[in-house]
């Protein structure tokens, strides 16, 4: 998966991108030069061109941030984030977490709590990611389609 990774990085215009395992079984890391939700544009072009390349890849997400795994820092960042959402839009709040003992909606709630616009839940505007890898926590502010489903849109 971490060469599958690096290959796809490569053929979308990255030349050094960084790919690791994290130690949780099926979930790998990578670091790239390119704006992570264009890449994630760029991977789904690949995909609809040459379904093949995508083998071990189920899922790609985009993470514009890495900060350590507090609640202050998650609020700090969140508020950062939140300022790339438009006054009519709707957002949602969603965490993947491994490796912490922090509950879900304390993430929830100090990332939410900082966002004065109107919360959707089932069909969001823009989605403040929140992946918790133990020490170390990615977020984005992104829209839905920003994530890379793998198996589903090979099905399209």
């Amino acid at each position: 998966m971490c060469y599958e990774l690096a290959y796809l990085l490569k053929a979308i215009g990255d030349p050094t991108p960084e790919v690791g395992k994290t130690g949780i079984r099926g979930v790998i890391v990578g670091k790239t030069a390119l704006n992570p939700v264009e890449a994630i544009e760029k991977f789904r072009s690949v995909l609809q061109e040459r379904p093949y390349e995508f083998r071990y890849a189920l899922r790609i997400l985009p993470i514009q941030k890495v900060i350590r795994t507090d609640l202050e820092e998650v609020k700090r960042l969140a508020t950062e984030l939140a300022a790339e959402i438009g006054e009519n839009e709707t957002f949602r709040v969603t965490v993947e977490k491994r490796f912490t003992n922090i509950h879900s909606r304390e993430f929830i709630e100090a990332a939410a709590t900082c966002i004065q616009r109107k919360a959707d839940l089932d069909n969001p505007d823009k989605i403040l990611l929140i992946e918790v890898v133990g020490g170390l926590t990615g977020m984005s502010l992104i829209k839905p389609s920003a994530i890379l489903g793998v198996v589903k849109e090979k099905l399209l």
